[in-house]
């Protein structure tokens, strides 16, 4: 099973352009946590995301996408990275999130990755139909 941890730090989302990671202590304590979840060979990706106030949005009102620069006003959470990992169970990536050395303004969510096998028989024939996009790097 498949789950994405996504950091949420609270503030982040009035984060003025070019906010970087800046307390190197912080770091590092992450990084020893990336290097736990990589060797216990359930990592699969991670990344940090850069402010909203550096991204858009596209909103599709009528089937036409308007494009809005960050940031967004009515954004209350927002997402500072993710890792994505792979373990047998909700209960172990929630074991996982609760390693995490994150901060008073940080919370961590899970949530499980929709898997093709998941879907409806007519669903999955569509996705199959279009096999450069189903042949990506997909483990289950």
């Amino acid at each position: 099973m498949r789950f994405m941890m996504l950091m949420i730090p609270k503030g982040y989302e009035t984060a003025a352009p070019g906010t970087v990671p800046d307390d190197a202590k912080a770091v590092e304590a992450m990084m020893k946590y990336n290097e736990s979840l990589q060797k216990a060979g359930v990592l699969l990706a991670l990344d940090g995301l850069h402010p909203p106030s550096m991204g858009a949005r596209i909103s599709f009102s009528g089937g036409k996408p308007t494009v809005t620069d960050g940031p967004f006003a009515e954004a209350k959470e927002v997402l500072g990275g993710y890792w994505l990992i792979q373990v047998k169970s909700k209960e172990e990536a929630i074991e996982w999130a609760t390693r995490c050395p994150a901060g008073d303004n940080e919370i961590i969510e899970v949530r499980q990755v929709q898997e093709f096998e998941e879907f409806p028989a007519d669903v999955q024939e569509v996705v199959a139909n279009h096999p450069e996009i189903t042949k990506l790097d997909r483990k289950a």
